[in-house]
């Protein structure tokens, strides 16, 4: 793609063009980091970027770099193409997204998939190799379902959403629309529900069902659970890593980031535009208020205010956890003199 067309493209898409020097208006065949790109690559670089001491050596024909005067004066007397945008990182994604051609599968249902006659299929659909669906299942239009995916019974799938290899999808599950589920997810497995009686556990049925609404995306060998009865929500718009587990009966808003790791136990709700980092743990019936952030292992074991910034385990707003670390890396200077002073 031509560094001009590319341009254009910005133009029209959402990191808010500002502005472009063309060198010469070559042919760009690959994106790479700042520190590999070639002579026909384009790379991108943001005022937060860590890496920007490679930028003198860099051997990219263009670099998207935010609208930041550092940057821009860094640029100014190096011969390379650039383009300026307020969000580089939004600009690299949208290059990324034309740059390269997304495998686009034919509709039809190969003839290993065993469908069940009650079972409603859309317009346009993929359905691959050795996929199982089952009775009273509905299917919308444009969706890509992958070998290997098991689909039960009583289950609703929107339109345009993507359900990679080997995901399990159980009874009772809604998933709505422009969905990402990832290879090896589990959506609507039996929440952890058993009471305990006389030195022994015994179960409560999980008859509940989960919803997925717009836009969710969610990584590769991770759960959702059912609870007994209801269902456990993920807002519209939320993003989940691999190796998250959502316990049952869990509400989450919209918008929200999980990486991955998280552990979110039964009963808990998260507000929107949450962000969890990852091996974030969330205990049961815990509500978590909007725009919350949680620093990487923070143990969350009482609710949150909205906006709070935590840390820690047990957590604590973050300005008092990075004054408790630095305490008690002295602990053993204090105790010696504690000791010293009892002497």
């Amino acid at each position: 793609m031509l560094i001009s067309k590319i341009i254009e493209l910005l133009k029209k898409g959402n990191s808010n063009y500002v502005s472009s020097k063309i060198i010469k208006d070559i042919n760009i065949e690959n994106a790479s980091s700042i520190e590999s790109a070639k002579d026909k690559d384009i790379t991108f670089l943001e005022e937060n970027n860590i890496i920007k001491d490679s930028f003198a050596s860099t051997k990219a024909a263009v670099i998207i770099i935010s609208d930041n005067p550092n940057l821009i004066n860094l640029t100014k007397d190096k011969l390379i193409s650039t383009i300026v945008v307020k969000n580089a990182r939004i600009a690299f994604a949208e290059v990324l997204e034309s740059l390269y051609e997304t495998n686009i599968y034919v509709e039809g249902i190969n003839e290993t998939a065993n469908i069940h006659e009650e079972c409603l299929i859309g317009e346009n659909c993929f359905i691959g190799a050795n996929v199982s669906i089952g009775k009273n299942t509905k299917i919308g239009n444009n969706n890509q379902i992958f070998p290997g995916v098991v689909i039960l019974g009583d289950v609703e799938i929107g339109n345009n959403n993507i359900i990679h290899s080997n995901c399990v999808i159980y009874q009772n599950s809604t998933i709505k629309n422009n969905c990402v589920i990832n290879s090896n997810t589990v959506i609507g497995s039996e929440g952890f529900g058993f009471i305990p009686e006389s030195g022994r556990w015994i179960k409560m049925p999980q008859k509940g069902g989960v919803i997925l609404h717009d836009s969710v995306e969610i990584g590769t060998n991770s759960c959702v659970d059912r609870p007994s009865v209801g269902h456990t929500i993920i807002g519209e718009g939320t993003k989940i890593d691999n190796l998250v587990q959502i316990g049952h009966g869990v509400k989450i808003g919209r918008n929200c980031a999980f990486a991955a790791q998280v552990g979110i136990a039964g009963g808990a709700t998260i507000g929107d535009g949450v962000i969890l980092a990852g091996q974030v743990g969330v205990n049961n019936r815990v509500k978590v208020g909007n725009n919350v952030i949680a620093s990487s292992k923070c143990g969350i074991h009482c609710d949150v205010k909205n906006g709070e910034i935590i840390s820690g385990f047990p957590a604590m707003k973050n300005k008092s956890w990075l004054r408790s670390s630095a305490i008690f890396k002295k602990l053993p200077d204090l105790v010696k003199k504690l000791r010293d002073i009892e002497k």
